[in-house]
């Protein structure tokens, strides 16, 4: 017999659980692309967007993906055969290094491998030692989804400023806008990519690229009419916001859930993301103290708000995984990109999460634990219900 019939829980780090609200929005007939209604509501989008980022600079809306984003980002400011150094620190990292090298350009890569957050005194003797100035931009991931590490974005703003290098600083907040602080214009970030299905809560279809004047300066003349970002974030007609047909109804839902994150308050939104991911971290400290479980990243400062990675030991995790989705309904995320992938388990808490959601995913991971008979420590829920019980 199974448990897991009624409303299932996706919690996993992109595309997150879509609120109702956004899908009503979406659930209607095509409407006038030409003129009214949609043209307004668009309009409407972009300083709401940039709120989120927090930047007065400009805003390009591309249908896509956050690869489209990456994709997007070096197009306008790389010419093939320019170098990039990319940051990396996980599998997101590297993709975006893998994305440049295919666009043509020369990447130069610093690991800092999966369980740890960029060093900053690394990147400076990097650009240092770039006495040709080769270097067009510095590609960081704020979160990497794949390892749940935060990077410290103004760290490596600070890290470029002490090597007086004159690189554009560019950060993927794919898994981290709307879910962890983030402050583009004060940290002195050139270039943002981001998606609409995490912390936006829209399902996938849209990718944003946030650009400030300095990045604007910087275009290369190599960038097709599809990949320009100029027509996206200035149209002199409608149609040039997506370079043709709009995606009409994911405009509605963002529209939707841009309005959810105005009425919390977005500083309200990141503390919610930061309680309740607490309340997680809370719970796995307990379980390992009984068994191999552990959270990938060792040090809290230096975790993700809105995707937690866990090791529960090698053929573990898909065990307590389909046990979790196919008995009670609740379906984790992947162990992506770590080796061996078995031993691993992602938690996704972004977006439209709150705390009875997050503490019934942690009762049934912990009865998935039973019910597999992996080891842990007894006390995990108690322990996650202190941190909600706190604030």
């Amino acid at each position: 017999m199974s448990l897991a019939q009624g409303r299932q829980y996706l919690a996993i780090p992109g595309p997150s659980v879509m609120p109702d609200s956004v899908l009503r929005a979406m659930h209607r007939a095509s409407p006038n692309i030409y003129e009214g209604e949609l043209h307004d509501l668009t309009h409407s989008l972009i300083p709401d967007l940039k709120a989120v980022a927090r930047t007065e600079g400009h805003v390009a809306i591309y249908i896509g993906n956050g690869h489209a984003a990456w994709e997007a980002s070096l197009a306008n400011v790389c010419a093939p055969g320019d170098t990039v150094l990319v940051l990396a620190t996980g599998r997101f990292g590297h993709g975006w290094a893998d994305m440049a090298r295919g666009l043509g350009l020369t990447v130069e890569v610093l690991d800092f491998g999966q369980a740890d957050a960029v060093d900053p005194d690394r990147v400076t003797r990097a650009l240092r030692a770039d006495g040709a100035a080769r270097i067009k931009a510095v590609l960081v991931c704020q979160t990497d989804t794949s390892t749940g590490v935060r990077n410290d974005v103004a760290g490596v703003r600070a890290a470029m400023d002490a090597a007086g290098h004159d690189a554009l600083l560019m950060a993927d907040c794919m898994a981290s806008l709307g879910c962890d602080t983030f402050e583009m214009d004060a940290w002195g970030v050139d270039v943002m990519v981001a998606g609409c299905q995490k912390g936006l809560m829209t399902p996938a279809g849209l990718a944003f690229v946030f650009f400030n004047a300095r990045a604007d300066a910087r275009q290369v003349g190599t960038v097709s009419s599809w990949w320009n970002w100029r027509p996206r974030a200035a149209p002199e007609q409608y149609y040039q916001y997506s370079n043709g047909t709009a995606p009409t109804h994911h405009f509605y839902g963002l529209r939707a859930a841009l309005d959810l994150i105005k009425e919390e308050g977005l500083d309200n939104v990141l503390s919610r993301h930061a309680t309740l991911a607490r309340a997680i971290w809370a719970a796995c400290d307990v379980w390992g103290q009984g068994g191999e479980l552990r959270l990938n990243i060792a040090d809290a400062g230096l975790r993700s708000h809105s995707v937690t990675s866990v090791y529960v030991g090698p053929g573990k995790s898909d065990v307590l995984r389909h046990w979790c989705e196919h008995q009670a309904g609740l379906t984790l995320g992947i162990g992506l990109g770590r080796e061996p992938t078995d031993a691993w388990f992602r938690i996704g808490h972004m977006g439209h999460v709150n705390a009875q959601m997050i503490l019934g995913c942690l009762a049934t991971i912990e009865a998935g634990l039973i019910a597999c008979d992996i080891p842990h420590g007894s006390g995990g829920i108690r322990a996650a219900a202190e941190v909600i019980a706190a604030g």
